[in-house]
């Protein structure tokens, strides 16, 4: 694959990609992160408790704004 192919595809080593809007040529850089395998497993047990408890942090407000707006309306 010749290079100019390579930067406008993605390929391997580029380092970014081109990105065509409309006449203009916008060059993407990628992030190179690099992680290493987990020192200990976590069980399933903990896999379901810390997604329920993102869950609920983050569908818990917006419930309770949700219950309490019928008593929002009729105050005004």
């Amino acid at each position: 694959m010749s290079g100019v192919l390579r930067v406008a595809f993605g390929g391997r080593g580029s380092g970014g990609r081109l990105l065509r809007t409309g006449k203009r040529l916008l060059f993407m850089q990628r992030a190179n992160i690099y992680g290493k395998p987990p020192k200990e497993k976590i069980g399933p047990l903990a896999s379901v408790f810390c997604l329920s408890v993102f869950a609920l942090t983050l569908l818990g407000p917006a419930g309770w704004i949700l219950h309490h707006l019928p008593e929002c309306r009729k105050k005004h």
